[in-house]
């Protein structure tokens, strides 16, 4: 968003720059027409900055979601660890127990 603002500055600049070396640049030469295409460029833009931040805002909540979604499959498999570990402990005290006392 940043890089856009910068962007705009700098083209808002230069046609400030156009427009003062094409005329006189005295207030009373300024017309409808400029005034028109002042609105005309201003509504452009205004556009073209909604789709733009439209667009990040979509990619930004779906990089979220899938940090999310990666944090919670993380969670699980230390969870399923923990379970086999603890399955795994039971089980060898469970052979343990039937060497010691074996049945005929």
């Amino acid at each position: 968003m940043k890089s856009l603002s910068i962007t705009g500055l700098i083209l808002l600049a230069v046609s400030a720059l156009l427009f003062y070396l094409t005329t006189d640049f005295a207030v009373e030469q300024i017309k409808i027409s400029h005034i028109m295409g002042m609105m005309a460029g201003v509504g452009i833009g205004l556009i073209i900055g909604g789709m733009v931040g439209y667009v990040s805002k979509g990619s930004a909540i779906k990089a979220e979601q899938k940090k999310k979604e990666f944090k919670q499959l993380q969670k699980d498999k230390e969870d399923l660890e923990k379970q086999a570990a603890e399955i795994a402990k039971r089980q060898a005290e469970l052979e343990e127990s039937q060497n010691k006392n074996p049945q005929i």
